[in-house]
């Protein structure tokens, strides 16, 4: 019996219209903090409030590397009064928001690797903040698509993507399916407290897709996948409390009064930045450095390192790190600058925006890390 054997065919990417730079974000940010040291200058000169503290362009940018992101509600995320964005409920009948950037994702996928949906056995949405609990976005994401299969959700935070390619991987092996989407719309900004200065400006939207299928059926260029390796470890470091179960906690779940909404804010996303990068970076660049001798594969001869993009000085640090020296950034491509941390589809953004100049033979790295804690790396090689 010959060994089935999974490739990625291709990559897509839907990109939402608007942006906002550091500078949009940091006058709004700062027209907030004017106005709320006002409101509260009294409790803040009795000692009974902190005034809050301005935020700067330049502080972003040194702090993460970011420079701007795309978003879906520009507008209302600017507005002092608002500092969040405001994406309007749709009927049932209309195709669901997250559904929708992933159909765009997945189309952009087959078009470049010659595809349609009639080819497709399966779809995998794979991210950190699903819309709703059931019906499954991928079902209905296949039924947009007019996938002829079956379709299920997973949630591995910003490893979603790579826990995703590997279930797909699973599923190719295991006979299930023969041509895999694997679908990562994330609607970020939707669970980051803009009025938080150490995280209003880490997020952004937008959506990929990876097109996993047998080799047999794959485009004659594609990526063979060399070998993968997964791992979680519980912290409470990065979280978010946001949740079904908020509404049997109705003292405390966004809709009594003043009280309700300081908690709906600590529900929203949540980290303790130094404790996560001091963990993180170790955690991930021994998973790279194992997995890589045991597929017998020197990591200086790895072409490229398509990194989670998250912050810039932690990629910095793991490809050092990996590596045994500093690297350039074409080895350890950035995209976090204009996209900022989009989870689990910040590596594949890079892989997808970086790889073109790959020929045949030549292997790299798709490597996600974050909540969980959870890592995973993908080990690949062009062919063709």
């Amino acid at each position: 019996m010959l060994l089935v054997k999974a490739v990625i065919s291709s990559t897509g990417l839907w990109t939402p219209d608007q942006s906002i730079s550091n500078e949009e974000l940091v006058e709004s940010f700062n027209a907030y903090v004017d106005k709320w040291n006002r409101e509260n200058a009294d409790a803040i000169a009795a000692g009974e409030r902190d005034a809050l503290a301005h935020s700067s362009a330049e502080f972003i940018e040194k702090a993460s590397g970011i420079k701007s992101r795309f978003v879906l509600s520009k507008d209302p995320i600017l507005d002092p009064d608002t500092m969040a964005p405001r994406i309007p409920a749709r009927p049932n009948d209309e195709p669901s928001v997250l559904a929708e950037m992933a159909v765009k994702a997945a189309e952009n996928a087959l078009e470049r690797a010659g595809k349609t949906a009639a080819d497709v056995d399966a779809v995998i949405v794979a991210c950190s903040n699903l819309q709703r609990g059931y019906p499954a976005i991928a079902v209905e994401v296949q039924d947009l698509l007019g996938v002829q299969g079956f379709g299920f959700d997973m949630n591995v935070a910003c490893s979603s993507a790579t826990f995703g390619l590997e279930a797909a991987r699973g599923l190719i092996y295991g006979g299930q399916a023969k041509s895999v989407l694997v679908l990562n719309p994330e609607i970020c900004t939707a669970h980051l407290n803009f009025k938080d200065r150490d995280s209003h400006f880490i997020f952004g939207d937008v959506a990929t897709a990876i097109l996993v299928e047998r080799e047999d059926v794959a485009p004659a260029s594609h990526w063979e996948i060399i070998g993968a390796k997964l791992v979680t470890q519980f912290s409470n470091n990065i979280r978010n409390n946001f949740g079904f179960l908020n509404h049997t906690a109705p003292e405390d779940n966004g809709m009594q009064g003043d009280r309700g909404r300081k908690g709906l804010t600590d529900k929203l996303f949540v980290q303790n930045g130094r404790s996560v990068f001091k963990e993180v970076v170790p955690l991930v660049a021994r998973l790279i450095t194992d997995e890589a001798e045991g597929l017998g594969i020197d990591p200086n001869d790895l072409k490229r390192l398509w990194l989670h993009q998250a912050n810039l000085s932690m990629n910095v640090l793991i490809a050092k790190k990996v590596l045994g020296k500093d690297v350039n950034i074409e080895k350890a491509p950035v995209v976090l600058d204009e996209y900022a941390n989009t989870s689990s589809a910040g590596s594949i953004i890079a892989f997808h925006k970086h790889s073109d100049d790959f020929q045949d033979g030549d292997t790299g790295l798709i490597c996600s890390f974050g909540a969980g804690y959870s890592a995973g790396a993908v080990f690949v090689r062009k062919v063709g």
